[in-house]
């Protein structure tokens, strides 16, 4: 007999009693997932088999004849679909940083039946009226963070159609899950976009005015490719500095117009119908359970709390900003003139000529920082911060399963040697990876049966990978994006909360920027990067005027920075209240709501909806105001390590216990007044922006 029929009836043979890792407890260390062991055809009998049990899990509750109580309803609900909480972390996650073709179909198979599932819960009326039993009836006896799970839990079913009858029910269903079907389209949509497109350069010439280890990334990137020369993307890394150095202005116009045209082609990756869609069904929503516009629905779980203040606040920051970006956009237009520019200065100038002056006025540029920026040494810093603050721990533990080569593992230790959490960290670009940066958890912090749950986080980034000269090299704009996605790490791993939907960064989205926002203040400070920036060949220690060449520059132009990111914040809040369905154009409606904030002429083609994957393929639709919001709290309380000094003991354990552990257990203002001892407010924001006098300019 063939010898193959042998090897294809043992691979069957194997292959039919080979056990699906996902759907069976992880016998890995700290329970972390075996991704040396996950298949991509586990994916869907796991999710198949979990759901399964997460719907015993909700029938235990509804088919329980005792009298509905807090522990038997609100805390068992909480704790229900674990497994499947579990596979949903793992899947989706690995679905932004590690995709494929595949997988992006199992998610478009997945997302409609995890959504109906979810819908199944809240429109569960025997499930609604024991919850509404417990919410209505008084309880002396139960803890704040009790008290928040139970308001939490009524509001969830509230707003998520546990209210709603006969046709409008099933409509609300229908939509829930086109929402996460575009969503999820979105996204790939935008990635498909972004690798897309490949700047492919043969001349030398071209490449005037670029670094050396952009222009060797390029090179390899080619290389890899089988392409003569060099290679250029949309990615980060390859972007931004191209941008930013490369005195070829036609090639600044190209990439320029291909990144902000993303998704905007008319192509099989188009994304505006996805928006009109999507705004719309989300305003039907919300117009379904009486709210006149999605962001009222939203903004009723926020602290900003509505549409009003959103707007107020957005627009007191516009007027304090504006007259500065206007000043610093002529400040740039004058220079560029004096370097024999004659043309109208246009968005892709805009970094190219921005640099220049900063190196002009400043001496200071990423080229001359990036030496002592090595990532490994970058990581040091940042652990030793944490070490400084907090008492943590960092151990690498190579034996982790992990799910790409370039990912490093880490066990983290408080102060009394006690586990605390698995820091996951993914820094380079890659085909397969979402743009961007971000934190998230493959297991949530919670307390069980008299077990405490440690956390599994990761922080994915897109930083420059090593070329064949030089090690990863960050930008300072890096270091900060590094310690803003670890101050988020923080928040997750630092959590001592009892419920799986009150623990880590379970917050309010416009507070939940506050513990990674904060960590950017130590960036600046030269008590902080005296400890660990030195030139990755020499060893020399940063020098003490490259640090008050970076203090000096804090603020340049960061009138302009202000104005951009509200103007972000206006077109999130311009499509979200809306009144009526969107027939428009995505282009028009989105320069109309960014009127006020522009400062440049029009470009055709130039649409940034079409790839604000924030909004519509993330979760901050009509919260991107957030970051801006964050920032007012961020200063705020970085105010008072100012005072106290970057590294004092007593505010940075207020800050542990009073924000970081707390995670969403009490409103956001009560824990912050908690630390601080009063309300935020904006003056300490324009401060330390220079945007009006003040001690910290």
């Amino acid at each position: 007999m063939n010898p193959t029929f042998y090897i294809l009836l043992f691979s069957a043979y194997e292959d039919k009693n080979r056990k699906n890792p996902l759907s069976e407890p992880f016998d890995t260390p700290h329970e972390v997932p075996p991704f040396d062991r996950i298949q991509l055809k586990d994916y869907l009998p796991a999710f198949e088999q979990a759901i399964t049990e997460a719907r015993k899990d909700i029938r235990r509750i509804t088919e329980n004849t005792e009298q509905a109580s807090f522990e038997n309803t609100i805390a068992t609900l909480d704790q229900a679909g674990e497994q499947l909480n579990i596979i949903s972390s793992v899947f989706f996650n690995l679905n932004s940083a590690c995709t494929n073709e595949e997988m992006q179909k199992i998610a478009q198979q997945i997302s409609p039946r995890l959504t109906e599932y979810s819908n199944s819960i809240y429109m569960n009326p025997q499930l609604f009226q024991r919850v509404k039993q417990v919410h209505d009836t008084p309880h002396s006896s139960l803890t704040a963070e009790q008290q928040t799970l139970l308001e939490d839990t009524w509001k969830a079913f509230i707003k998520g159609g546990a209210n709603l009858q006969g046709k409008d029910r099933q409509r609300f269903r229908e939509i829930s899950q086109e929402l996460s079907r575009l969503s999820l389209q979105f996204e790939e949509n935008t990635l498909a976009e972004t690798n897309g497109f490949t700047l492919h350069l043969t001349e030398e010439k071209d490449l005037s005015g670029l670094p050396e280890d952009t222009i060797e990334a390029a090179a390899m990137a080619a290389e890899e490719k089988k392409l003569p020369g060099w290679l250029f993307t949309l990615h980060a890394p390859s972007y931004l500095p191209f941008l930013k150095y490369a005195d070829n202005r036609k090639l600044r116009e190209k990439m320029f117009r291909a990144y902000t045209s993303r998704a905007n082609q008319n192509n099989a990756y188009d994304n505006k119908e996805i928006i009109k869609k999507m705004v719309s069904l989300r305003l039907e929503k919300a117009q379904l359970l009486g709210y006149n516009t999605y962001a009222e629905y939203v903004l009723t779980d926020r602290m900003a709390e509505n549409t009003e203040n959103v707007f107020a606040f957005l627009g007191e920051l516009l007027s304090a900003s504006l007259p500065f970006a206007q000043a610093e956009k002529k400040e740039v237009e004058e220079f560029a003139r004096n370097q024999g520019f004659c043309e109208e200065l246009q968005r892709w100038d805009w970094s190219y000529y921005s640099n220049k002056l900063k190196q002009e006025k400043y001496a200071l540029d990423d080229e001359l920082l990036k030496p002592y920026f090595q990532l490994e040494n970058v990581q040091k810093g940042v652990f030793d911060l944490a070490h400084k603050l907090y008492g943590l721990t960092f151990r690498e533990m190579n034996h982790l399963p992990k799910y790409h080569e370039d990912i490093k593992t880490f066990e983290v230790y408080d102060s009394n040697q006690q586990f605390l959490a698995i820091l996951y960290t993914d820094f380079f670009p890659r085909e397969s990876k979402s743009g961007g940066a971000w934190m998230t958890e493959f297991r949530g912090q919670s307390k069980h049966q008299g077990k405490d749950i440690r956390p599994h986080v990761s922080i994915v980034m897109n930083f420059s990978k090593p070329t064949n000269s030089k090690p990863s090299l960050l930008t300072f704009d890096e270091v900060t994006t590094f310690l803003h996605e670890f101050g988020h790490a923080l928040h997750g791993m630092l959590s001592q909360c009892t419920y799986n939907s009150t623990a880590g960064t379970n917050v309010y989205r416009d507070f939940v920027e506050l513990p990674s926002q904060i960590m950017e203040n130590w960036a600046l400070e030269k008590e902080w990067l005296d400890t660990w920036a030195v030139h990755y060949q020499t060893g020399e220690k940063i020098p003490q005027e490259y640090i008050t060449k970076i203090r000096n520059a804090a603020n340049f132009q960061s009138g302009y920075q202000s104005v951009r990111q509200l103007s972000f914040g206006l077109v999130d809040m311009a499509w979200h209240t809306l009144t009526s369905p969107f027939s428009g154009s995505v282009a028009d409606f989105e320069n109309q709501a960014m009127a006020s904030t522009e400062l440049f002429p029009a470009i055709e083609g130039n649409c940034f909806s079409t790839a604000f994957g924030h909004i519509f393929g993330g979760g901050y639709a009509a919260g991107y105001y957030s970051y801006k919001w964050a920032e007012v709290l961020d200063a705020d309380a970085f105010s008072l390590f100012r005072q106290e000094g970057i590294f004092d003991s007593h505010t940075a354990t207020s800050f542990r216990k009073n924000i970081l552990e707390k995670g969403g257990s009490e409103h956001p203002m009560v824990l912050y007044k908690r630390f601080r001892g009063q309300e935020p407010t904006i003056r300490a924001l324009l401060e330390r922006s220079g945007i009006i006098t003040g001690k910290h300019t």
